[in-house]
């Protein structure tokens, strides 16, 4: 995960709750559940919440999801600051979530340090709540749980590596050269990340020399 800044909430959606004092989410229009979208996603620079693989907002690949969910929290329904972009992926991310309790969220500093990556693309969770958290988004710690996941990570992290020319098989010493690549990766161009970027990081973070 990458943390994630909620900033103001789209004006459609102040005003529809301010026409509509005792409503919920599913009373929006579309109108405002395509702005709370692409709020989310300019926010998100364009990478899911949960998974960090990149989405656009067009053919259905991405949706809003309430990080603690509606049937657990029927108050927050409509709290901007509950809301992210996930992916549409089968069994994963939204799909996954459910209604289940989500303990540890993008909106904590700790998503970026309580998981680990692996080349392998597997993620491994440093925590007890990182581990449930992996559980109820269906993240990939094993190739039985979600090998598609998995699979799509490796490869686009093997691409963004030999793109910023780092090759894992003649090592990497040079902690100079990841500092910064990994600043070079973490900065949005044209207000989007690169998919699985954050993944990325988190590998590279692991092999600076303490």
């Amino acid at each position: 995960m990458r943390k994630v800044d909620k900033g103001i909430e789209p004006p459609s959606l102040t005003d529809w709750k301010v026409a509509n004092p005792a409503g919920n989410y599913t009373g929006l229009t579309n109108r405002e559940r395509v702005d709370i979208r692409f709020f989310c996603l300019r926010e998100q620079f364009y990478i899911c919440a949960y998974c960090c693989q990149a989405i656009t907002g067009q053919n259905e690949d991405c949706m809003n999801e309430h990080v603690e969910a509606r049937m657990l929290a029927p108050h927050r329904s409509l709290d901007y600051t509950n809301i992210v972009a996930s992916c549409t992926g089968l069994n994963q991310c939204d799909k996954s979530h459910g209604s289940q309790s989500l303990p540890l969220t993008p909106f904590m500093n700790e998503c970026e340090t309580e998981f680990r990556f692996k080349i392998s693309g597997r993620i491994e969770g440093l925590s007890a709540r990182a581990q449930e958290t992996i559980r109820v988004l269906n993240l990939g710690d094993t190739e039985q749980n979600n090998r598609g996941l998995i699979e799509k990570r490796k490869q686009l992290v093997n691409i963004l590596m030999l793109k910023n020319g780092l090759d894992v098989e003649e090592g990497l010493e040079d902690d100079d050269l990841l500092r910064a690549v990994i600043e070079d990766i973490s900065t949005p161009v044209g207000g989007h990340l690169e998919a699985f970027s954050p993944v990325m990081v988190n590998i590279l973070r692991q092999w600076i020399t303490a």
